[in-house]
């Protein structure tokens, strides 16, 4: 038990010293930038055209990913936005929703902590904003009015996790040791100069490669955090205590992005390539004739058993 105490300081002063000596180029928590009032603002704050010119090829994969439409999903998501108003605020005895009226960016984080953590950087405005822009693209989708339904979910898709979301926003996970995401800096695995008016610098983000750095949007269950928990996601967790743990060393980014040849494309069960990297699936099936009864004598049956392995890092299915 003595031994166990010991080894077990040990590998906690172990966690200890590397987030000591993490090699993060943060810098000073910031000041925050203005609230964007508009969806529009914080759609062009975080627009992704921009490295298109000199990133083409990860612009064009990325834009194939549901990171790229992550509020209008596939497109479950924006719907199921909807619901969880209707059937969750709007429920909740004290979380102040009546109407979409009442409904504040923190409602909103129920949802947007993943699908668009960039929603804090905005007024209670532009939560009611999107909230109405969904529900008019669901409208003309009932009328039948194809143009404008095609005009809202446009706008709906300008909300996403793009590239200055992970390359910025969130790119370093150990602040007090790593320090904040500095507004001038685009964070990845190189540093220097960076040919651009607004994020002039590169610099390197430690976690940018690893699991953890995916662990947070794909978690590990209830995001506690928040006033009202919820849970969507636990692939991550499940990556630690199930896979991890029993030996796997794989981390997402090496299935997903290189092992695929996917790339920035990261996709799961849309992908055929990641259906069979995930899965081992066997089928068998057999007919025969069985004796059902005096009255309705002999009737063809068939017998199907379907065999599935998972092969992937984490349970399947999630998200």
């Amino acid at each position: 038990m003595k031994r166990a105490l010991i080894f077990g300081l040990i590998g906690c002063a172990g966690c200890i010293m590397l987030a000591l000596n993490a090699s993060g180029a943060g810098g000073p928590k910031p000041e925050p930038p203005p609230k964007a009032t508009t969806i529009a603002e914080l759609a062009e704050r975080y627009d992704s055209s921009r490295c298109a010119d000199c990133h083409e090829e990860i612009y064009d994969e990325w834009e194939e990913s549901l990171h790229a439409r992550s509020v209008l999903g596939s497109p479950r998501t924006a719907p199921t936005i909807i619901t969880t108003i209707e059937k969750g605020l709007k429920l909740f005895p004290y979380s102040g929703v009546k109407s979409d009226d009442d409904i504040t960016v923190e409602h909103l984080m129920l949802c947007a902590k993943c699908h668009l953590p960039q929603l804090d950087e905005a007024t209670d405005d532009v939560a009611r904003e999107i909230v109405a822009t969904i529900r008019g693209w669901q409208q003309a989708y009932r009328d039948g009015d194809d143009d404008k339904a095609e005009e809202l979910e446009e706008t709906i898709e300008s909300l996403n996790i793009g590239c200055m979301v992970c390359h910025n926003k969130i790119a370093l996970i150990h602040k007090y040791a790593d320090g904040y995401p500095q507004p001038d800096t685009v964070y990845g695995g190189q540093e220097g100069d960076h040919d651009d008016d607004e994020y002039s610098l590169m610099a390197e983000a430690p976690a940018i490669g690893e699991s953890i750095f995916c662990g947070q949007c794909h978690g590990q269950g209830p995001n506690f955090e928040l006033e009202h928990p919820s849970q969507c996601a636990t692939a991550y967790g499940s990556y630690l205590f199930a896979y991890v743990a029993h030996g796997g060393s794989e981390s997402c980014q090496e299935c997903h992005m290189y092992k695929s040849e996917l790339g920035h494309n990261m996709q799961s069960y849309r992908d055929d390539s990641m259906i069979e990297m995930a899965l081992d699936v066997k089928v068998e099936s057999q007919s025969l004739f069985w004796r059902k009864n005096k009255e309705e004598g002999v009737v063809p049956i068939g017998v199907i058993d379907v065999s599935m392995y998972n092969k992937s890092g984490h349970a399947i299915p999630d998200g």
